[in-house]
């Protein structure tokens, strides 16, 4: 039986003065949703007026028979939701516009309710509620397969694009900046209890998101969360700064290897970066190009003085290699000797002893350059961090 407020039966009202309810709830979500404000008229005039009348009409005829209607009645909601989704309207301006068509019936109709009525206003109230509970599922639904659907699409052009970009199949619309990463573990990742696998993803999502951030345009990666390659549009001047922001929005520390490439050189980049990297993961996070570590990238490629160089200093034990390499770093004997925690006395017995292994003395300018070329070969050659 149908609900009767104001002594006439709501659903036949409600049928009776559709046209009108049509314009009211259409000037409502207008007003109170900014998103609705931007779409076209046409759009207003035509496909939303037409889902408000729909999704009246069926409410309607829960007023008539007090009884919910099954998914399957609600299709067409769920179809209109599809389209909000295509045309990229946000999910919560979704579903914020059936709440509101659902008020302006109730601001509309319960005030003329008479004192005998207030069951009936109690009990339409329990069905409007449970009427939104039905809605939501399936306007929700109908958003979300759309979504998926066209994330799908263009994660596989993406996919498509960057595959083509990095054998050299195709070329970019501009220049690009090849970015080879590798990412440290989130702590979470290493917290017992805590599943690394989600707290993984979860960093790697934070990672995307804040490169993604710096772009006017789709950023083409292909990243784990222990990194990967990312291909950001554009050129390198402010890479510094997006280098430190990903790190900072990921909570973990990044090795990133950066090569700037022209549209028609993202693959000879890409294979450059990689090398970069792998040469540059060995002296901690941070971010380089090749300038930073051209010594070490030259004595990395495959050459007949890789060995004969190494073997300078494989004389020497690791604590006078250690001394060697922060006394190179440092310049002199006191501040060497403040970050090995030794007395300056003890670095300038080690560096007598370098000398005497090596026959070469770091403490003279014309041996610095061949000593750092050696521990540069040594650690090429054995992989060990500098």
């Amino acid at each position: 039986m149908s609900f009767v407020i104001g002594g006439r039966p709501l659903a036949s009202r409600l049928l009776a003065e559709l046209p009108s309810f049509v314009r009211l709830v259409l000037a409502e979500i207008t007003e109170r949703v900014p998103a609705y404000q931007q779409l076209p008229a046409e759009e207003l005039t035509g496909d939303i007026t037409r889902v408000i009348e729909g999704t009246l009409r069926a409410f309607a005829e829960v007023l008539r028979t007090r009884e919910l209607p099954s998914p399957d009645e609600l299709r067409f909601l769920r179809e209109s939701a599809a389209r909000r989704a295509e045309e990229g309207v946000p999910i919560d301006v979704v579903l914020t516009a059936y709440h509101v068509g659902i008020q302006v019936v109730w601001d509309v109709l319960v005030p003329e309710a008479r004192p005998e009525e207030v069951g009936e206003v109690l009990a339409l109230n329990s069905l409007a509620m449970r009427y939104l509970q039905v809605v939501t599922p399936v306007v929700s639904a109908g958003y979300l397969d759309e979504r998926q659907t066209m994330f799908d699409d263009e994660r596989s052009a993406r996919h498509t694009l960057l595959t083509g970009l990095l054998d050299g199949t195709r070329d970019a619309d501009g220049p690009m900046v090849v970015l080879a990463m590798h990412v440290a573990p989130h702590p979470d990742e290493l917290t017992d209890g805590v599943d690394a696998a989600v707290a993984g993803r979860r960093k790697l999502r934070r990672l995307r998101t804040e490169l993604e951030r710096h772009s006017r345009e789709p950023v083409l990666s292909s990243l784990t969360p222990a990194g990967g390659l990312a291909l950001v549009p554009g050129d390198d001047t402010r890479l510094d700064q997006v280098v430190a922001d990903v790190g900072k929005a990921a909570d973990a520390a990044l090795t990133v290897a950066a090569v700037a490439a022209p549209p028609s050189g993202v693959a000879a980049a890409a294979r450059l970066a990689r090398e970069v990297l792998d040469v540059a993961v060995r002296s901690g996070p941070g971010l380089y190009r090749l300038t930073d570590v051209l010594l070490e990238y030259q004595l990395s490629r495959p050459s007949a003085a890789l060995e004969p160089l190494a073997a300078v200093v494989a004389p020497l034990s690791d604590e006078l290699v250690e001394t060697l390499e922060v006394y190179l770093q440092r310049g002199s004997r006191r501040p060497a000797a403040t970050e090995l925690h030794v007395h300056p006395n003890t670095v300038d017995y080690r560096l007598r002893r370098v000398a005497e292994l090596t026959r070469l003395d770091p403490t003279r300018i014309e041996h610095v350059t061949l000593l750092a070329a050696a521990l540069a070969a040594r650690r090429a050659r054995s992989g060990q961090p500098s």
